[in-house]
C-alpha cells in the first residue's frame, strides 16, 4: 500500500477529532489520553496504573463511545473465577428436549475490556487472560473462539495497594503493549472536574470512527517507513537493558536485574509508527522512538535491590539509557 498525502492527512484529522471529543469527558491527562490512542492504533493492551478516581475507568468507557466499541468491564476480585472471564459450557434443553451442552460468552467478548483493579485476583483468574491479549482467541475445553476484532484489554490497578493483591507475572506484564503511570490533575484541573462532576451536567459524546475504520488505520500505520539507524536505535535500547550483554551501559550493570523482551523492540516500532502519523509525518523518527520508551520499556525490565536502596525507578533508568545509547 502507498502512503499519499491524503491519507495522512485523513488520519491525523481523524485522531485530532477523536482527541477532541474525549477531551469533552476527560479534564487533562492529554498525555495518556494520546498513549492509550496510540495503543489502540497499534493494537495492543494497556496497564493504567495510578490511585483510585483519577479517571482511569471513565477514560475507557469515553473511548468506546467515540469509537463506537463494544464495551465490557470486569471487576477483579480474590473470588472471580477464570470461568466469570471468559465464559462457560451450560446444559440447555433443545426443543425436542435433549440437553446439550452450549458455550455461554464471558464478558472477554467485548472490543473494548476493562479489566478493573487486575491484580485483586488470583494468578488462576489472571491466567485467563493470557491467551486473548496475545492470540486474540479463547479456548475451552476443546473449543477456541476467535474474539471480535478490534479487541484490546485495557487494565488498571492502584500501585499502592498491597494488602488482598497478587502482582501480576512477568509474561502478563510483558503482554502489555504499554504502561501508563496515571498523574493526580493539577489545582485547575481539578477545579474543571470539579464543576462538571457536581452539576447535573451531561456530556454528549459524538461517534468519530468505528471498528472497521480502525482496523484500516491499523494498514495504514503498518506501512509507515522507518529508516534502518532509526530501527537500530530502538533496538540497541531494548538491548541495553540486558547487563549480561557486552558494551551495556554502566546504569543497567548496576541497577537492572533482568532485561526486557522481544516484545519491547515490536511495541517500540509500532507505536512509533502511529505516533509518527499522529504528528503528520510520514516516516519514524528517533523523537518518536523516545517518546514511546518510557510507556513500552518501563514494566518490561526489573531492577536489582541496590535501585531500589538508590531510590532509582524505571523511568530513571529510560532516560538514562537514552542518553547513554548513541545515534548512529
Amino acid at each position: 500500500m502507498e502512503l499519499n498525502e491524503k491519507q495522512i492527512q485523513s488520519l491525523v484529522d481523524t485522531i485530532v477529532n477523536i482527541e477532541n471529543e474525549v477531551g469533552k469527558a476527560i479534564i487533562g491527562q492529554k498525555d495518556i489520553v494520546r498513549q492509550v490512542l496510540l495503543s489502540v492504533l497499534a493494537g495492543g493492551n494497556v496497564l493504567l496504573e495510578g490511585v483510585p478516581g483519577l479517571g482511569k475507568t471513565q477514560l475507557i468507557k469515553t473511548l468506546s463511545k467515540v469509537m463506537d466499541l463494544t464495551f465490557s468491564r470486569i471487576q477483579f476480585t480474590p473470588d472471580l473465577m477464570p470461568a466469570d472471564v471468559v465464559g462457560t459450557n451450560i446444559i440447555v434443553k433443545g426443543q425436542s428436549g435433549e440437553t446439550k451442552f452450549e458455550f455461554q460468552k464471558g464478558p472477554i467478548f467485548a472490543n473494548l475490556v476493562l479489566a478493573d483493579e487486575i491484580n485483586r485476583a488470583t494468578p488462576k483468574t489472571q491466567s485467563a487472560l493470557l491467551e486473548a491479549m496475545q492470540e486474540q482467541t479463547v479456548t475451552v475445553g476443546k473449543s477456541t473462539y476467535s474474539l471480535a476484532q478490534p479487541f484490546l484489554v485495557l487494565a488498571t490497578q492502584n500501585p499502592i495497594e498491597m494488602e488482598g493483591t497478587y502482582p501480576l507475572p512477568e509474561a502478563q506484564m510483558d503482554r502489555f503493549l504499554f504502561k501508563l503511570n496515571v498523574e493526580f490533575p493539577t489545582f485547575e484541573e481539578l477545579n474543571e472536574i470539579m464543576n462538571i462532576t457536581t452539576k447535573n451536567a451531561n456530556v454528549e459524546l459524538n461517534k468519530v470512527v468505528d471498528g472497521e475504520q480502525i482496523l484500516e488505520m491499523r494498514k495504514i500505520i503498518n506501512e509507515v517507513p522507518i529508516a534502518k539507524a532509526v530501527q537500530e536505535y530502538a533496538l540497541k535500547l531494548v538491548l541495553a537493558t540486558h547487563p549480561e550483554i557486552e558494551g551495556a551501559p554502566e546504569a543497567s550493570k548496576k541497577y537492572i536485574r533482568f532485561g526486557a523482551s522481544p516484545r519491547a523492540a515490536q511495541a517500540i516500532i509500532k507505536t512509533s509508527r502511529a505516533r509518527a502519523l499522529m504528528e503528520g509525518r510520514y516516516n519514524v523518527s528517533f523523537a518518536d522512538v523516545k517518546y514511546v520508551a518510557y510507556p513500552a520499556l518501563r514494566h518490561r525490565f526489573f531492577l536489582n535491590f541496590d535501585a531500589v536502596a538508590d531510590g532509582i525507578t524505571t523511568d530513571d533508568l529510560i532516560t538514562e539509557l537514552l542518553e547513554a545509547v548513541k545515534i548512529e
